[in-house]
């Protein structure tokens, strides 16, 4: 199965939450990695994904990254992340270090979102106030790749929205430490265009 050199041409409809969670239920990250706390507290980001027409492949996608430290700076490392494309997931692990698996996905509605990753979660994300304009997002993310820690940059540029949310993880699923919790912050980027990543170079040891 090949896919697309980097970087990645991607465009569609992005919904992503933000999570306070204790330091005993964050995902594990990787070595050279820390989680950001405040106290016991750290932050977990969710995000549905639908790439759709325009972008390098099509494909749903679930994710959720941990806010870490690197050294002083700040990055986020994806620690689960689900796709429904052969191709996204064997390019987002060559190239990345992203530890991309599959999942079959149900996508009822778009807008307002509601959707399914059968056996992990399922949502229900509604637009409840709309930004004016299109709004500018970038970050790092770092992984790990070879046995050392890689980073890359994804820009994104799209319509954002505040939304309500309501997240049912399965609760025995892989995002059960979610279960009975609740999202303080949920949004939208509508129509999307994002560069994900860079030609990563060998990883370095050190």
């Amino acid at each position: 199965m090949t896919y697309p050199p980097p970087p990645w041409w991607l465009s569609g409809e992005m919904s992503v939450s933000l999570w306070r969670l204790p330091k005993r239920l964050l995902p594990t990250v990787p070595k050279g990695l820390s989680p950001v706390l405040l106290g016991d507290t750290g932050l977990v980001g969710t995000a549905w994904v639908l790439y759709r027409t325009g972008s390098v492949l099509e494909y749903n996608e679930l994710l959720a990254a941990v806010l870490v430290r690197r050294g002083a700076r700040l990055r986020a490392c994806i620690t689960h992340i689900w796709v429904d494309s052969a191709a996204s997931l064997r390019g987002g692990r060559e190239l990345w270090g992203i530890p991309k698996e599959r999942a079959t996905f149900g996508v009822d509605s778009v807008d307002p979102l509601r959707i399914e990753a059968h056996g992990i979660a399922s949502a229900s994300l509604t637009d409840r106030v709309s930004l004016p304009g299109k709004w500018p997002l970038g970050y790092r993310i770092a992984q790990s790749m070879g046995g050392a820690i890689v980073e890359n940059r994804v820009r994104a540029r799209g319509r954002a929205a505040v939304r309500t949310a309501s997240w049912h993880p399965e609760p025995h699923g892989p995002l059960g430490w979610l279960q009975g919790r609740g999202p303080f912050l949920s949004l939208a980027m509508h129509d999307f265009e994002m560069r994900f990543g860079e030609k990563a170079d060998p990883p370095v040891q050190g």
